[in-house]
């Protein structure tokens, strides 16, 4: 029979603690946005007040986030740069064709959505939107533009603009949380020494 020991129990909990309050805090970080708000994911009619890359620009996206699409008689496409710029429907990276989808950004860089529907893409419905690498410690600036040209063909996109101010978002939850987790990170290790 193995013996019980009082300051082993609490190296063990202080570490199953730790860990357990990171996940938690790493999933209150993110952010679901939800596209084209109450319109939603639909073939622009003309009367919008602003493009889905509008919306997009207004908005700081991280890995861990999420877009949320919902539909009807519809599907998301997520294409590579040519294929958005084309409107090509042919190969994409991942078909969604349920209504309600929730696409959850694994890395950063850009990402390209398309409607699978005839002509709803060249009528407007495609959205580009820029994961940024971290999040703001401080300050954010302005996310360049992924409309520019640097000569180059892979997905980065040119840097020769850039969006307007950041809005309140998922930027600044995740600058509180890092802020906090670093805290309590420090508070269990000085437990854990201690013991």
């Amino acid at each position: 029979m193995g013996s019980f020991s009082l300051p082993k129990l609490c190296k063990n909990s202080a570490l199953f603690s730790l860990v357990l309050i990171f996940m938690v805090m790493v999933a209150a970080t993110s952010f679901e946005f939800k596209v084209g708000e109450e319109r939603g994911w639909r073939k622009p009619t003309g009367n919008e007040s602003e493009t889905y890359n509008e919306w997009a620009t207004r908005n700081r996206f991280h890995v861990g986030d999420s877009l949320h699409f919902k539909y009807n008689n519809d599907s998301v496409l997520v294409v590579n740069k040519t294929s958005y710029t084309k409107c090509s429907v042919s190969n994409p990276i991942f078909k969604f064709e349920d209504g309600d989808t929730v696409f959850q950004f694994d890395r950063y860089g850009f990402f390209y959505f398309i409607s699978g529907e005839r002509g709803h893409c060249k009528a407007g419905q495609k959205l580009i939107v820029r994961v940024m690498v971290h999040p703001a410690i401080s300050s954010p600036q302005p996310a360049p533009s992924p409309n520019g040209d640097d000569g180059s063909d892979h997905d980065g996109g040119g840097w020769d603009s850039f969006w307007g101010p950041p809005p309140q978002n998922s930027t600044i939850k995740l600058t509180v949380a890092s802020y906090f987790m670093t805290a309590l990170g420090g508070m269990l290790v000085i437990m854990y020494l201690l013991m």
